[in-house]
Order: structure tokens, then sequence, then C-alpha cells
């Protein structure tokens, strides 16, 4: 049978069905994985037959997405134990946590359904494994843009989020997270190259070339505005008195704006794939067959936002440590009570941390014990 007489013969169901239809179309994948991809029959069969586990590299990332998400599993405990970090800033930067948590997740899911067990997938199960990372990952850049907002308000003291307006903060981060499930999910209501084949993506085949394109300028124009916005921050900043560069507002603003160069960092690789797949088809552009190399970079991110807090911030530090002092002591079969409390105030971090340093004989789990 002929390349052209196997692809009709391969297309007649496809064109015979809806596109919603063909979501449970157990041969969609491998069709449109060997049309976008521009590989033969025996190339998808001999994928087909690869061996099912997991190789080094992939077991590699598998083990920094799971240290991701316990690393943000531990900004959100700390955000949501510590009353001093119940404000605006620190809920959206639990949102972001949430998001990077998100994140390493959809990776894990992505790496262990990836490879031979691609074409075992239905196409619906596919969208939804793909359509998770990208809700992630918009997810992310909202989040940004909010902590960008958040920062410029604080800095031009205009009050916006008063003991009587927290409202409009969670109706903020929950428009992120509408408008990222959103974006995410557009292929999956519709906006998919099912039955529209030549206009399929290169680097991810159920998807169009004019919804990648779409997607990515949304988040690019956000970045740019979030840049905009902290240009505009640091110029306030500069134009008022010496004494507002030595003030916490000043230094949590230093260090929301180190996050976003690391964002920037580790996803424009990724950004630049995923803008070339729009115009830019496999044999033309052969650097797209390591989409996955790029994309695995741009997952260390999320692995980078709790180790800047960490550095950057002294009381999200003492409040880590003391989380996983707490952890410490659950494993040492300690009354786990003691550890879930949450902290009334921030001075019993301080009344820890002088008792500590009055008693440096005494054990770190016990000190812990007795400031909970």
């Amino acid at each position: 049978m002929t390349l052209s007489s196997e692809a009709a013969v391969l297309c007649l169901p496809v064109a015979m069905k809806s596109r919603y239809q063909q979501y449970y179309n157990s041969t969609l994948i491998q069709f449109y994985y060997r049309f976008a991809k521009d590989i033969s029959q025996e190339e998808l069969l001999r994928r087909q037959q690869e061996k099912k586990e997991l190789s080094t590299l992939n077991i590699v990332i598998v083990v920094l997405c799971s240290i991701i998400i316990l690393e943000n599993m531990l900004v959100l405990i700390a955000v949501f134990r510590n009353k001093k970090f119940h404000s605006a800033m620190f809920f959206f930067i639990g949102n972001l946590a949430f998001s990077d948590l998100l994140a390493g997740s959809a990776y894990i899911a992505n790496i262990c359904l990836s490879g031979p067990r691609t074409f075992e997938l239905l196409p619906v199960q596919w969208f939804i494994r793909e359509g998770t990372a990208f809700i992630a990952l918009a997810a992310s850049v909202f989040s940004l843009l909010a902590i960008a907002i958040e920062r410029y308000v604080a800095i031009t003291e205009v009050k916006v989020y008063g003991s009587n307006k927290t409202c409009r903060m969670f109706m903020l981060i929950g428009a992120c997270w509408f408008t990222a499930i959103l974006l995410g999910g557009l292929p999956i209501l519709g906006w998919n190259c099912i039955n529209t084949r030549g206009e399929c993506s290169a680097v991810l085949p159920l998807y169009t070339q004019r919804y990648i394109c779409f997607a990515m300028t949304i988040l690019s124009v956000i970045l740019l505005s979030i840049v905009i916005l902290y240009v505009r921050i640091y110029l306030i900043v500069r134009s008022s008195h010496q004494e507002a560069t030595n003030s916490p507002a000043y230094a949590l603003l230093k260090t929301v704006t180190i996050v976003l160069g690391v964002f920037i960092v580790c996803w424009l690789p990724a950004f630049t794939i995923l803008m070339m797949d729009s115009f830019c088809s496999m044999k033309a552009c052969p650097i797209l067959k390591y989409a996955d190399k790029f994309f695995a970079l741009a997952t260390l991110n999320s692995a980078m936002n709790p180790i800047i807090y960490t550095l950057r911030s002294k009381d999200m530090r003492k409040e880590f440590l003391r989380v996983l002092c707490c952890w410490g002591l659950l494993r040492s079969g300690q009354p786990a009570d003691r550890c879930l409390v949450p902290l009334k105030s921030s001075s019993s971090l301080e009344h820890c941390t002088n008792k500590h340093e009055h008693q440096q004989t005494t054990p770190i789990m016990q000190t812990c014990t007795t400031c909970v």
C-alpha cells in the first residue's frame, strides 16, 4: 500500500465523524503524530514498540518534579500557618506556588504518559495531559501579573486591599485561574486540528498552529506588561526618598523582580520553540525535535521560586525551617497536633529564635515544641 493510499484509509474514518466524536478514536493520535512529525510508518511502529520503562533522564526529571511539589507545598503551608503572611502579597505568592505545584504534577503525568504510552491514549486523554501543562503555565503568568499589580498599588499607596475589600484580592486570584483554565481548555473545547490536519502543530500534533501562536502571543503580551509595570515601579522608587530603598516593601519588590527574571530566563527558550512551531514544519525546523529538552528547562522555574523566597526573605526562611522541624517531630512519633496549630502571630517565631539563642545546648526539636 502506498503512502497516499494508506493516509487516505486513515483519514477516511476521521472525515466521516464529527470533531468531538473523534475524541474517542483510538487510532487518531497515531495518524496525527505520523503526519505532523513527518515520520514513516516504520518509525511510528518502532516508537510504539519501545520499552515503557522510564529512561534515566526521565527518572531524574520525575525526582526533580517531586522536589518541586514538596517545595511549593512548603510555601503553601508556610503562608497558611503564619498570620504574618496573611496579606495580599503573600496570598499571591501562595497562588504562584500552587500553580508551580500543578506544573510539577502535570510534568510528572506528562513523563509517565509519554513515549510509547502516548499512542495508547485517547485524544480526550491527550488533551487533558497537555492542557493541564498549559493551564499551569498560564496560571503562573497571570499570578506574576497579579503580583506586579499588587506591588504597583502598594508603591503608589493606593489602598485597594483594605480589610473590608479583601474579596477583591480573592476575585483577582479567581480570575487568574478562570482565565488560565479557559486558555488551556480551548483545544479540548474545539480549537484543535482534528479534521483539519493541514494546520497541525509539529510539537503538539493535535493542537493547531494558530492556537499555539495565539496562546504564546497572549502570554508574551502579559509578560511585557509585567516588565513595564516593574519599570514604572522602579522609576517611582528612584524618584522618592532614599529611605524607601531600605524599606521591607522595596526588599519585597526586589524579590518578586528576581522571580520574574528567573521565569523569563527559564521559559524564554520554550516560548521561542512554540513560536517557531506556530509557523514552521518539522522538516524546515529540525530543532523542534528537541522541544522536550526546552520544556524540561522551563520546569526548573517551578523549583527556583521557593529557593528565591528562602534566600531573600528572613521571615519566610524561619517559617520554612519551623515547618520542616515539625515534620521531623511527626517522623519521631511526637504528637501531631502541636505542629498543625496555625501560628497566631509572628511573635512566636521571634520567641522561638531568641530562646534558641539563649539555649544553644537545647536540641532544635525541643525548641520548636515549646514554641508552637
